[in-house]
């Protein structure tokens, strides 16, 4: 959520980050009216109340023929601020509604414009050549017996595999490295519910545009997530915490996406699924910090890349690429040989102080004021991983070459031999 006093101080700076999103910018305008009812609405409240506390203290004193029309007057006073309170819990409602609908405030810098106007940072590595007709990941995932796309189906139906053998080995080994950099750099590990309830959900910003990709469970009333990052923002909700020093943790868990909308779009192989493991990073840090932790995640996850020999980009994302919660999201790309492009493997949000509003996870300042802290998100390590890193490192046999960081979670392996021709 967006900070209610920079909608009343500043709402044309919000609205020049919603037409950036392509939002519409009159969801601010809505927003400020409803702040303005509420307000309203509440004084209204309270100066009934105000007058029928006054009045009430006045019947003892009262003479007996005082005391019938003031009791009547109090009577009167009562029922006014019964529908005074039901007029301004509803205003309050009525502002939570139009507020939540306004997606975080982007940085300074962030470009403008939709998926394609990202900007370059820099690319890194030289592109990978072959002298041979390369194969793409999961025809070399059945030639090791790595992937079933076959018997995932049979059994989930369709974006639903089997990871097999090396296959199953070689995803774990990318978790394993990635959760031992994380544990060097301070982060604690969790292993967090992959089932949440909904003002969790709604609280990290997922209940928005693209609510109809996650699962839910309407008999229980809980969501599936898309990412730990749901239940790592939920770790901390309604607590005050302390951030003198950045809250890192890092969460191993399934995730599970219907990908809507995407019917027909990388469909073949473990590009686009529905069910993956993910090792998600989540910082609570001082607002103040937040954009030096953005970048120190960063460079974690491109230290990730260069560990497993890819040769990659990084992107700014453009405005209107991004969630609702982030105010600046970095992807870093990896080369897809067959594909002869760079497809995103991961991504790091800053999401400022938008979540712990709507979540209410707070520090004390040097005053002792309890404030918003910032929240980020980075994902480690991804089962889509093993696309970029099977089709990379093949060679014209169809082995594939096991980056040297990997080696000792594969028992020293340094070459994958396919098992079918």
């Amino acid at each position: 959520m967006i900070d209610v006093q920079l909608l009343r101080d500043n709402p044309d700076l919000i609205k020049a980050s919603q037409i950036a999103r392509g939002n519409d910018p009159q969801t601010v305008d809505a927003a400020v009216a409803a702040d303005s009812a509420r307000r309203e609405a509440l004084m209204k409240f309270e100066t009934l109340r105000a007058e029928q506390n006054t009045k009430s203290k006045l019947i003892g004193k009262a003479t007996p023929e005082e005391r019938p029309a003031l009791l009547a007057s109090v009577q009167e006073l009562a029922q006014q601020v019964k529908e005074a309170q039901a007029a301004a819990n509803a205003a309050e409602t009525e502002f939570e509604t139009a507020v939540m609908a306004i997606e975080n405030l982007v940085l300074d810098g962030v470009p403008a414009g939709g998926e394609e106007n990202f900007t370059v940072l820099r690319t890194v590595g030289e592109r990978p050549q072959y002298d041979f007709e390369v194969r793409d990941h999961l025809e070399l995932g059945e030639m090791h017996d790595a992937i079933d796309m076959v018997r995932g189906a049979k059994v989930a139906g369709a974006r639903f595999s089997y990871l097999k053998g090396i296959g199953a080995r070689l995803e774990l080994a990318i978790m394993q490295l990635g959760l031992n950099k994380a544990v060097e750099n301070g982060f604690v590990m969790l292993t967090p519910p992959t089932l949440v309830k909904p003002e969790i959900m709604r609280g990290t910003g997922f209940l928005g545009e693209h609510a109809d990709e996650i699962y839910y469970l309407p008999a229980d009333d809980l969501y599936l997530t898309g990412t730990s990052e749901v239940a790592l923002a939920g770790y901390h909700a309604d607590e005050i915490i302390d951030v003198t020093e950045p809250k890192r943790y890092v969460g191993w868990s399934t995730c599970y996406r219907r990908e809507a909308g995407s019917a027909g779009k990388d469909t073949r192989g473990i590009i686009r699924v529905h069910q993956f493991n993910k090792l998600e990073m989540f910082v609570y840090t001082r607002p103040e910090d937040a954009e030096a932790e953005h970048d120190r995640l960063l460079g974690w996850q491109e230290d990730m890349m260069q560990a497993l020999g890819l040769h990659y980009r990084v992107i700014d994302t453009a405005a209107g690429d991004l969630g609702s919660s982030a105010a600046r999201k970095y992807d870093v790309e990896a080369w897809v040989p067959t594909q002869e492009t760079f497809r995103e493997l991961t991504s790091t949000s800053n999401c400022t102080t938008y979540q712990a509003r709507r979540l209410q996870t707070r520090a004390r300042d040097e005053s002792g004021k309890a404030k918003p802290v910032a929240t980020l998100n980075g994902t480690l390590a991804t089962t889509r991983w093993l696309v970029a890193l099977l089709e990379t490192h093949q060679r014209a046999d169809g082995s594939v070459w096991v980056p040297e960081a990997l080696r000792p979670y594969l028992g020293g392996l340094e070459i994958l031999e396919p098992v079918t021709p």
